[in-house]
């Protein structure tokens, strides 16, 4: 299991849920979670004291990012910016990936099936 840290963990599992597919499996205050059978489950906590990441800077580190492979990194983006990630400016992948953050701050990647 992976757990992020964030200050809405509800908001967060709406999100991924929205990015992944995947059953809300658990859902409150202070804890949530997506999951699916047969893959890593992903959690979300509060934490009080969260300060995002700062994409590519290195001010706050991002200490982790997920990938997710896609088919269509354009219609994906459009979809996922529409349930709330964001674009940074700095895009190292060309046209194979994409870096998009979640309502929380963190940077994730989007992956051209290859």
């Amino acid at each position: 299991m992976v757990t992020l840290d964030c200050p809405d963990p509800r908001v967060l599992a709406e999100f991924y849920h929205q990015v992944t597919g995947w059953e809300i499996a658990h859902s409150e205050v202070d804890y949530a979670m997506v999951s699916q059978e047969g893959q890593v489950p992903i959690g979300f906590q509060r934490a009080d004291e969260f300060a995002p990441p700062r994409w590519p800077g290195a001010e706050v580190p991002q200490q982790f990012h997920l990938d997710f492979v896609v088919e269509d990194l354009d219609a994906t983006e459009k979809k996922l910016l529409a349930a709330g990630a964001g674009k940074p400016e700095f895009q190292p992948g060309g046209d194979k990936w994409r870096v998009l953050t979640d309502p929380a701050g963190h940077p994730f990647c989007v992956c051209l099936r290859s």
